[in-house]
């Protein structure tokens, strides 16, 4: 009776244990990063007004993380959407935004694209539940389809769309005449 109370307790601090161990190729994405990047978007904050909803990890060491949207959460304040710029590098995450009341109508106004610059949303080329035009270039074929966009975009931007009966899912850029460009 006496082993079985000590294995049982061995197991539990192992359990325990298990989230305190750091694995091995994950660094931590801090706070300090968090406001480097939406500082460069156009939101100048620093890095005690960003709280990060959950330990949030990366598989470099000070990966390059970009602003995809800034959104005002209610009365709350402001949260951004970030990503690193290489997908394979970290999950995307949401992070809070402390900012003085004159700075969060102007902070949720903005989106950042790929190029971390940032747009009015009134720049946008297309816009979300718009149907456009998408062309789809291979190596021996050229597409053009009609789709439905599933985000607002400015030229440059990558976002997603979707075919008229939404059984296909794209993401493609969005071009200057409003159009949408992707590769096979």
């Amino acid at each position: 009776m006496k082993r079985r109370g000590s294995i049982l307790f061995w197991i539990v601090f192992a359990v325990m244990a298990l989230p305190a161990l750091a694995a091995p190729g994950r660094y931590a994405i801090t706070t300090e990063q968090v406001a480097a990047a939406v500082s460069s978007s156009g939101v100048a904050v620093s890095s005690n007004q960003v709280r990060l909803f959950t330990d949030v990890v990366a598989n470099v060491n000070n990966p390059t993380l970009r602003v995809q949207s800034i959104h005002r959460a209610g009365d709350r304040g402001v949260v951004a959407r970030m990503a690193c710029a290489d997908s394979e590098q970290c999950l995307p995450f949401m992070v809070a935004l402390q900012v003085r009341d004159s700075e969060t109508a102007e902070a949720a106004s903005y989106r950042s694209v790929s190029t971390a610059s940032t747009f009015r949303q009134a720049a946008f080329a297309v816009r979300q539940g718009s149907t456009t035009a998408l062309y789809l270039d291979g190596t021996h074929v050229h597409i053009s389809l009609s789709v439905i966009c599933l985000e607002n975009g400015v030229p440059g931007q990558t976002i997603r769309a979707t075919s008229l009966d939404r059984l296909q899912v794209f993401t493609v850029q969005v071009a200057s005449d409003g159009t949408l460009r992707g590769r096979l």
